[in-house]
């Protein structure tokens, strides 16, 4: 495994690392508690330092069940969690530095921690970031020694942007994948200027990126993937990276035959991320521990070639990107 700073928390963190969406459930399944452990103590085994949940997921489950594995290990494990999506609804009006207090506190109870090493505002609404007494609320918990570093989880590149004008702001955590290349055409390198840490999410585009989805292919009814293609629920970006579907799969099947049988294409879709220096971690998430291995196994491959990097913008651009780089 390889490890890389993540900005100013100078934390030296797995540049594969594990995100806890769906871990035991959350994708259309019931959580179950030892698949959660399974997953989550292979990835630690496997060299992953750096764990990504959020009070939301599951309910808490995922929050508790990271928790307990931390406390079951004795190297040292960078745990980062979310608030603020249970505000319903959700909208910027609600967000208060009170809530915002209780749901930390309630996540350091759920996960029986001491400090929180990183808290992220989980997607708020875009007036969130221009409200300093939000951000002001995490510099008096840092004091309190209730979380080590503030982060934001952003839909938009200009989301993050703002973000950065808070001093405080130590990492962003965006979608970035082969479907989503706009965060590295300007965002990137104004984080590396102000050293901040990149967390990126949804590297495989909610599965389209795995090559094994087709056009009959069909999710629980609960899946997000079912409910939220058009942003029903929430931002529809965080579904198949916003793009139509079956259009997806059509830009998967020539990414495919440009991978040919080097890799599988999911492989080769986290290690083309890794080709950014700027990007500190990825956050792929699991469903049982057989993926994991294959994630972090990705960090192995060698590195792209330019014509691969070339070829893969030219499919974005010849696919994606008139539908979705304007939005996000």
């Amino acid at each position: 495994m390889n490890y890389r700073k993540l900005g100013k928390t100078n934390f030296n963190v797995s540049e594969i690392a594990l995100g806890t969406w769906q871990v035991g459930g959350g994708w259309g399944q019931t959580f179950d508690h030892q698949t959660a452990s399974r997953i989550i103590h292979t990835a630690l085994d496997s060299g992953v330092n750096f764990i990504d949940t959020a009070d939301v997921y599951d309910a808490g489950l995922s929050e508790a069940a990271v928790g307990k594995a931390i406390r079951e290990r004795s190297e040292r494990i960078y745990v980062a969690t979310k608030c603020g999506r249970q505000i319903q609804p959700h909208v910027h009006e609600a967000y208060t530095p009170e809530i915002l207090r209780k749901f930390v506190e309630a996540s350091l109870k759920n996960m029986a921690l001491d400090t929180i090493d990183l808290i992220q505002l989980h997607c708020p609404p875009t007036p969130v970031y221009k409200r300093a007494e939000i951000f002001g609320l995490f510099d008096r918990l840092k004091e309190e020694g209730k979380i080590q570093h503030l982060g934001v989880s952003v839909e938009t590149v200009e989301e993050a942007e703002m973000a950065l004008e808070f001093p405080n702001v130590s990492t962003v955590q965006i979608i970035f994948n082969m479907f989503r290349l706009k965060p590295s055409e300007k965002f990137f390198a104004i984080a590396q200027n102000s050293n901040c840490g990149i967390i990126v999410r949804v590297p495989l585009a909610s599965g389209l990126l795995t090559g094994k989805l087709h056009p009959s292919s069909s999710f629980p009814e609960n899946d997000h993937r079912t409910f939220n293609r058009q942003g029903e629920a929430f931002d529809k970006g965080e579904t198949f990276s916003g793009v139509p579907f079956e259009l997806g799969l059509e830009a998967a099947e020539e990414l495919k035959l440009l991978v040919g049988n080097q890799a599988s294409l999911a492989a080769f879709a986290l290690r083309w991320v890794l080709m950014f220096p700027e990007v500190s971690t990825v956050i792929p998430g699991a469903s049982k521990p057989a993926q994991v291995q294959e994630n972090i196994a990705a960090a192995e491959l060698p590195a792209l070639k330019p014509y691969q990097m070339d070829a893969v913008k030219a499919i974005y651009e010849k696919y994606i990107k008139k539908e979705i780089h304007h939005l996000w």
